[in-house]
Parts: structure tokens; sequence; C-alpha cells
């Protein structure tokens, strides 16, 4: 009983996280947008405490069933897992926990968050491997297919459903999306969660605490007979069925162990926490392992603390047409920024680069294609803007609702209107009234906030080709004049970023 509602509750969390990153309308985000805002590293960079005590102390009660059940990247192993092991009664075996790797790759994680290392936190942060695996893997055919649909409700004369552009936004994030899944399907498939009980930082830390949960899997010495049948069904390898171990640190609260007891000697019971000193047949490595791992956790705590307390303070386009299609035109380059462009609600360049994960949803669910990952090492796979396929509507707020670290922090429509992320760059050299001797002003027309101007080309002279004038105190940096110049391949105009974002 206690695993189908272990599996129903993981069933659900998992389906309608994996659609908050399919879903490109944005629509589901409005009823299950929480889901993501209570994935433990994000609310840990987002310092929202009530998400943080309520998950320590459901693993304090319960053990490790975020792992088991809110998790997507967990969930996603189990998955996998029963796929491989359905070859195999008994799959698993019993394996001694390498805590050395463990507690180091959660020092690690602790130390890359404290010293604004956002490539290294995103690797680790479990959730946003599953985002990218999501995102750049599962969302291109969820595409494909929504994009057959329509073309056959069309044919139909059905105009349900529409057609969308499916594009590869970053080359380095796809090749890291793949590179995890293949990691996550291998493990799994032959081991079950050895990636959740030896890489994953998370996984490190609730289980440290679920060592001392008040509920927790026992062996009854006098009713077992040591067929080890617990231990080759446990897919955490966390059960030393001969010697009547378990790794309470390792287990993640599956039931499959109580499932498979023919003799009611294993069951999930009331367990006193021994906060002090701990019985013999709940450890599952040696006593040395154990105080090691705890000196390395105590370490990694007080890091933490300090970590908390500080953060206190390009790809390719697809073919561009003109006038209705007669005309093909080159495609668009993103120009060099001195100062990459961050979304508003980030309020700067800083914040975003140090409570990012890079889990790709607000890359996801941006209608205009503006956000892409990047490619730079320092903000390795964190959204950025560029204005080839689209530019940032003043009135589109979908990144700010959908962000669960405070990497971009929920905003009104008036507040974004308001923010300046950057300022437009007028250069001469590539401007058509000069270059072509053409009449154009779409940067001017098409400014939401008439911070381009045209004035003649020829000071005093009236009648002269206009060029544009930029007044930078107007210019909110949404990229509409990038976007709609008609040079190519670079802008005559281009969005350079502002390290901090202000309010005009």
């Amino acid at each position: 009983m206690l695993k189908k509602i272990r599996i129903s509750l993981a069933v659900i969390f998992f389906a309608f996280i994996t659609m908050l990153f399919l879903d490109f309308t944005g629509t589901l985000h409005t009823w299950f947008g929480w889901m993501a805002k209570i994935q433990f590293l994000p609310a840990v960079l987002a310092l929202n405490l009530g998400i943080i005590v309520l998950l320590v102390m459901l693993t304090l009660l319960l053990g490790r069933v975020y792992c088991s059940v809110i998790c997507p990247l967990g969930v996603f192993q189990d998955v996998v897992a029963w796929t491989g092991k359905r070859k195999k009664k008994l799959p698993y075996s019993f394996s001694p926990a390498k805590s050395w790797l463990r507690y180091g790759l959660l020092v690690l994680m602790i130390v890359a968050i404290i010293f604004g290392v956002s490539a290294i936190v995103a690797l680790l942060d479990p959730y946003g491997a599953f985002g990218r695996i999501a995102g750049h893997l599962f969302l291109p055919v969820w595409q494909w297919g929504n994009n057959l649909l329509a073309m056959l409700a069309e044919r139909a004369e059905n105009y349900t459903f529409y057609s969308v552009d499916v594009w590869l936004k970053s080359l380095p994030t796809f090749i890291v999306a793949t590179a995890t899944l293949v990691v996550v399907v291998v493990l799994a498939w032959r081991n079950g969660r050895t990636y959740c009980n030896t890489i994953c930082p998370v996984g490190t830390f609730l289980g440290f605490l679920s060592q001392y949960s008040l509920f927790q899997i026992r062996i009854d010495e006098q009713k077992c007979n040591k067929c080890s049948i617990c231990e080759r069904s446990c897919k955490s390898s966390c059960i030393d069925g001969k010697a009547l171990k378990i790794d309470l640190s390792r287990c993640v609260s599956c039931m499959n162990c109580i499932e498979s007891c023919n003799r009611n000697a294993i069951g999930y019971k009331f367990a006193k926490p021994t906060f002090g000193t701990s019985k013999k047949k709940h450890l599952s490595s040696s006593s040395e392992q154990n105080d090691a791992g705890r000196k390395a956790f105590l370490t990694g705590s007080m890091i933490l603390a300090a970590s908390a307390l500080k953060a206190q303070i390009i790809p390719k386009a697809t073919d561009i047409k003109l006038d209705g299609g007669l005309a093909d035109m080159l495609d668009k380059k993103s120009p060099e920024r001195l100062m990459p462009i961050v979304p508003a609600g980030s309020h700067s360049y800083r914040n975003m680069k140090r409570k990012c994960t890079a889990c790709q949803l607000c890359v996801t669910v941006c209608p205009n294609d503006v956000l892409r990952p990047s490619v730079s090492f320092e903000t390795l796979m964190q959204p950025l803007m560029s204005f080839e396929r689209g530019y940032c509507r003043p009135e589109c707020v979908k990144c700010s609702e959908v962000c669960p670290t405070g990497a971009i922090h929920k905003m009104t429509k008036e507040e974004k209107s308001s923010t300046q992320i950057g300022h437009a760059v007028w250069v001469r050299e590539r401007c058509i009234p000069l270059t072509d001797e053409q009449e154009c002003d779409n940067c001017a027309h098409h400014c939401p906030t008439d911070a381009i101007t045209m004035v003649p080309s020829v000071a005093g002279d009236e009648k002269s080709l206009k060029i544009p004038a930029v007044n930078e105190e107007l210019c909110i940096g949404c990229g509409a004049c990038e976007y709609l110049c008609p040079s190519r391949p670079l802008s005559a105009i281009y969005v350079e970023g502002h390290q901090l974002h202000k309010i005009i």
C-alpha cells in the first residue's frame, strides 16, 4: 500500500513537472508552477526559508521521500531502473557507500555557490539537469508532434493547434543535456539509484538528515532468515541482507524491500532518532566511513550557512523572408556585446550568475525566442538575451513567473515596461540610409518607448536622409530596434546590456 501511494504521488509530480518544460504556451505554470519552486536547490538559492524548512522537516519525519517523489531526476531514474530490471527478477546487490565522493561533491557544490562558479552548480543540480534534458531533448520531440497535429488539423479545416519553430538554442547545452541523459540512463539501467546516491549533492545532504528520521526502514532480526531478497530488490543498494544492515543515508523509502519480503521481516516503522549513537544493525558501512562523512558534512554545513548569508547580499536563425516571403534575406548574427543582456527581473548580471541553475524553464516558455543558453564558461547554460529571432516585448513577464530560484524575480507588466536592462547603440557604418541611400525608420517606428528619433544625416539639411538618434534615458533595451533592423548580417543598431538594471 505504501509503495502504491509513493508511486502515485511520484507519477503526478513527474508528469506535471515535465509538462512545465514541454508546455510552450505557459498555461500550466499558472496552476503547477509551484512544483518547480519546491525543488530543494532552487529553494536554497531563492532563500525560500519556508520551503527549505518544509523539505528538511519532511526528511526528518519520513526519510528521503523528496528524492523518490518530488525530484524529477530521481523519479526519472526509477522509470529507467524499472525498465532495466524487468529482465531480472532480483537485479541489485549491496554496495558500500562511497562517502568520500558523496561528501566531496557536496562540499564542491557549496564552494561553487559561495564563489559564484555557476557552471559547477548547474551541472550538479538534479532539478537543473532534468530541466536541460526535458527542455533540449524532450521538448523538440513534443514540438514536432504538435506541428504534425497542427498540419493534420489544418487539412481538416481545424485551427485549434498552431505550428511552432523547432530550433537548436545552444549546441553546448544540447551536448551537456545529452551527456547527462546518457550517464543517468546507463547508471539507472544497470544499478538503479547510483547517480542519486553517489553524485547528487542534494541527495547526499538529505541522506545525512534521513539517518535521523522518525520513520525508517527497519529489519526484524527475529523474523528475518537472511535470504537477501530485500537486498536484491533495493535499487539504492543500501541493504546488506547478510549482516542485516541498512544505510539509511542512501535509502529513498521506495518500499521495494517491504513488498519483496515474504516473511514480513522488514517494514517502515517509527524509530526513535539516535543523534548521539547509532545501533549496529542500522549501519551500512564502517564507523570510520561514517565519521569521515559526518566531518565532511559539518564542514559543508558551515560553508552552506556562509553562502546563504552571502547570497543575500549563439545559434543560427532560420531563413527570414521579406515582403511576404518574396525575397530571401541573410541570416542575422548576434553582435559582440561588452555586457551580456539578462532578463528584466534579474536586477543584475551578478544576481543571475549567482542564483541561476540553468534549468532552462525560462528558455522553454519564452514566447519570443529571445532567451537562449549562454556558451560562455562563466555563465554556461544560463539564459542570456539575443534578438535574432524576436525581441523582448514589454508586456511579457513569462520568465519572471516561472523562475524557481530568484534569479528572475516576479514582476508586473508595468514594472517590466519601466526596467532598463540595456540601451541601444547605433553603428553608423551599417545603417541603410548611409550605406544604400534608402529611407529607413524601422528602429524608430517600432520603438515602444519612443527612445529613437530620426534626425537629418547632414546637420542643418532637413532634406537629407534621416538617421536614428538614441535617447539612452528612455531606452529599456527590449531589442525591437535590433530585431527589426533590415541591415544584415549585423544590425545597424543593437542593444548593449547593463550590469545593473534600473527603473526609468
